[in-house]
């Protein structure tokens, strides 16, 4: 199980390498609105969530990833550390 600082982390390398090429780290605090903004798109954020989803184990539904719970850095990470928490629905584990 991984930090939410390791969450953000990793999840702050995947924006701005995917969706913000050349811009400073420094511009992209954990409280920057990403889909309020515009900075994730649909798109873009079905691809964050996928690669959420491979990088962390977990899997992220449709509550998971509302606005209200995935705008930000630190929302990301808080949904994603909640999640595992808890198992895989449909998966064992071993």
């Amino acid at each position: 199980m991984e930090t939410i600082d390791t969450v953000a982390g990793t999840s702050r390398r995947f924006i701005l390498c995917t969706n913000l090429p050349g811009e400073s780290p420094d511009a992209l605090s954990d409280n920057t609105p990403l889909q309020s903004s515009g900075i994730l798109d649909s798109l873009a954020t079905v691809g964050l969530i996928a690669f959420l989803e491979k990088e962390f184990h977990v899997e992220l539904d449709v509550y998971d990833t509302a606005i209200e719970r995935f705008d930000t850095i630190h929302d990301i990470a808080s949904t994603v550390a909640a999640k595992q928490t808890r198992p895989l629905s449909g998966r064992t584990t071993s």
